[in-house]
């Protein structure tokens, strides 16, 4: 079982946690090595049906305390930044601290070993830009940020009642679908980021609100479809006994999917304070 969310994904995920232990006596260890013989005067079979030793597991407890400290690390570094980096360094802070952050997603999402300091460095640098942008747009549309941090509450308590009470199974296809629209999404921001940078974005500027709210909505859709994607793949680690390291995976997941719901969200509102 794999996930397809482009944040989670990787080809060995849900590795059973209870193998063979390497090194019993009549078996080959990890590394194909026999490994070597009881001592003299030993049961050589005193060994051989030992039940192997089970790792830690993976559990909601375990997911929801590491999104906690993901997440409350993201919010305290947002909140200095929005209230004590001047303001001649706002521009510089989110356009450095969004790509910063882009590659550790880039960097976590492609590991086969989840690093908890790589997820936490990632809720540190995006704190910056969180609360870079946030300022940004306060200083536009008073009173903005309250109402987008409100709303991606909202969004999320909404979608996990949603994917719960009404039993909402994620299919392969759903998450092919999914997984090729947040690719192209996310291409599309990032060409039209670097065109701006020379004056040239092309998505949201202009005039036409019409075209502005189609670009948000689509973005706040792909958002909360990749949240029933997080939400099911902690179902299932959790259900398969993925390995305790797991739960940094899935705390990581759910706060880049919470970050891009909350800037969708912050944008779709600026789109109606104009």
């Amino acid at each position: 079982m794999r996930s397809n969310n482009p944040v989670l994904s990787r080809p060995d995920a849900w590795q059973g946690t209870t193998q063979p232990a390497p090194g019993q006596y009549g078996q080959y260890d990890q590394y194909g090595q026999y490994p070597a013989q009881p001592p003299y005067g030993a049961d050589p079979n005193a060994q051989q049906f030992a039940p192997a030793p089970v790792a830690g597991r993976m559990t909601i407890d375990d997911v929801l305390t590491k999104s906690a400290i993901t997440m409350g690390t993201l919010v305290a570094v947002a909140a200095l930044t929005f209230l004590f980096l001047p303001q001649q360094l706002l521009a510089p802070a989110w356009i450095i601290g969004g790509l910063v952050s882009f590659g550790v997603v880039l960097l976590v999402s492609f590991r086969r070993a989840v690093n908890p300091a790589f997820v936490l460095a990632y809720a540190a640098i995006e704190g910056v830009f969180i609360g870079a942008i946030s300022k940004i747009y306060e200083n536009a549309w008073n009173g903005i940020v309250p109402a987008a941090v409100m709303g991606t509450l909202v969004a999320a308590a909404a979608t996990l009642a949603a994917y719960k009470f009404f039993r909402i199974r994620v299919t392969n296809k759903f998450r092919k679908m999914v997984m090729i629209g947040t690719l192209a999404y996310a291409g599309l921001l990032l060409v039209n980021f670097v065109l701006s940078l020379f004056g040239m974005g092309f998505l949201f500027s202009g005039g036409n609100l019409l075209f502005l709210l189609l670009i948000s909505a689509i973005g706040v859709g792909l958002a909360v479809f990749n949240l029933i994607l997080d939400f099911d793949y902690i179902e299932q680690g959790v259900a398969m006994g993925a390995d305790a390291s797991e739960s940094w995976r899935a705390a990581f997941g759910l706060t880049v999917t919470m970050v891009w719901l909350y800037i969708e969200i912050l944008r779709l509102l600026s789109y109606f304070r104009r």
